[in-house]
């Protein structure tokens, strides 16, 4: 695969089917729980925040549904929601990688802002995150803020801290007509990508100081297009109305590894699901937030994909994403759990344009299946993942021993790759 490469170099000033509970242990890679851990939930005092330029959004009106085929010129096909300046959906979506790992990354800036995140197995008990960023784009500082204790300043507003490239990157670029930007990858991987920009960080000894800062955002998808070419995103279906069928869902328990341990807590008052993380020691969860806004990150979708992972090597992580015809996925919104299906399928309209799509969800039935408006969190986890529905706890031992159907405490428990 030819790459198309244009290093941008910044030195920053400062980085399937319904499965019953699982028995066992963690993975060999992962540490040995105790056989009770208390955990303490946190809650931070509110971080830092950048003073953002406000956006004015318009409203969405009377609209209840839109998509999949056709999208108003003002609304943004990837959330369903309109944007301040509907020139920016005629560049193409800029897909940066983002760091979950080390601890140190959090909180992550920008996330609030992209209207899909995909977040997938690297290796080691570590995710990594894919935001894609399109539409109206974070804007400048209007104020130095401090990053952390050390009082140490980021004069421009960024977004980060950017990691390397990995394998599924190029499926997801190619499915949505986008534009990826990372901090370099593997000879390995780097070889099978293609049309991406390098950001490098100005710490060697801390991966996680390359930052981007937010007004090149829209500068690189401009110049992206040159590359890619205009954005085909066709396909998403988004409705305001809950749909029927669905089972209570208070909250989701996704275990990746016991040092990478998320919760998804439905927030009634918002109608989001807010994201909580273990700090890399499973016993303390806390409110993930956004640097760039100081507040709580939360989503009005999150699905769990089920996918077929081939393991190349320890971090060299395959994910089969293209040309899927039918996979199972889980759907959760409005505080309810559906059993859905994707597809990346060929169908008449790649058939005759020779363009891929994004990921699709449908019914049963192939229908499209309806996402609320809004962001949407794609968790990719191995087509043999297990789910059910286990006790209101934050415990490991009781959360994956757990066994309550009908409670709407949802677990989804990771086994590592192989």
């Amino acid at each position: 695969m030819k790459n198309k490469c244009l290093d941008v170099f910044l030195i920053s000033l400062l980085g399937l089917v319904s499965c019953t509970f699982p028995a066992g242990q963690p993975d060999s890679a992962t540490v040995t729980p105790p056989e009770v851990m208390p955990v303490k939930t946190t809650t931070l005092p509110p971080q830092p925040a950048a003073s953002l330029i406000p956006i004015e959004l318009p409203t969405l009106q009377s609209l209840q549904s839109l998509g999949p085929h056709n999208y108003p010129q003002d609304v943004n096909p990837l959330n369903g929601l309109p944007v301040s300046n509907p020139e920016n959906l005629k560049y193409p979506p800029l897909l940066v990688s983002i760091s979950n790992f080390p601890p140190t990354a959090r909180p992550q800036a920008g996330l609030s802002y992209c209207p899909i995140i995909f977040e997938m197995w690297i290796g080691d008990g570590m995710t990594r995150l894919l935001g894609i960023f399109y539409g109206d784009f974070p804007q400048q500082l209007a104020e130095p803020y401090p990053l952390d204790d050390t009082q140490t300043t980021i004069p421009e507003a960024s977004v980060g801290p950017i990691r390397s490239g990995r394998l599924p990157y190029e499926y997801v670029r190619q499915l949505f007509s986008g534009y990826l930007v990372m901090a370099s990858a593997s000879q390995v991987v780097a070889d099978q990508l293609s049309d991406y920009s390098n950001i490098f960080g100005s710490d060697l000894s801390d991966p996680n100081s390359a930052m981007m800062e937010v007004t090149q955002l829209e500068a690189l998808a401009q110049s992206g297009q040159k590359e890619v070419g205009e954005a085909t995103l066709r396909g998403m279906y988004f409705d305001t109305r809950v749909p029927e069928g669905g089972k209570p869902a208070h909250s989701v328990w996704l275990f990746y590894s016991y040092l990478n341990q998320i919760f998804w807590r439905y927030a009634e008052s918002g109608g989001t699901f807010q994201r909580w993380q273990d700090n890399a020691d499973a016993t303390n969860f806390i409110q993930a937030t956004d640097r760039l806004t100081g507040e709580p990150l939360q989503t009005s979708n999150v699905i769990i994909l089920f996918a077929d992972h081939d393991v190349k090597s320890a971090t060299v992580i395959d994910i089969s994403l293209l040309y899927i015809k039918r996979g199972q996925a889980l759907l959760f919104r409005d505080g309810q759990k559906y059993d859905i299906y994707w597809t990346t399928a060929s169908e008449e309209y790649e058939k005759t344009t020779g363009k891929l799509r994004p990921i699709r969800f449908v019914d049963a039935e192939g229908n499209p299946f309806p996402l609320k408006p809004g962001q949407t969190w794609i968790e990719i986890v191995p087509f043999y993942t297990p789910y059910w529905e286990t006790v209101d706890s934050e415990i490991y031992n009781r959360l994956v021993y757990g066994d309550q159907p009908g409670s709407g405490f949802w677990a989804v428990r990771v086994h590592a790759p192989k």
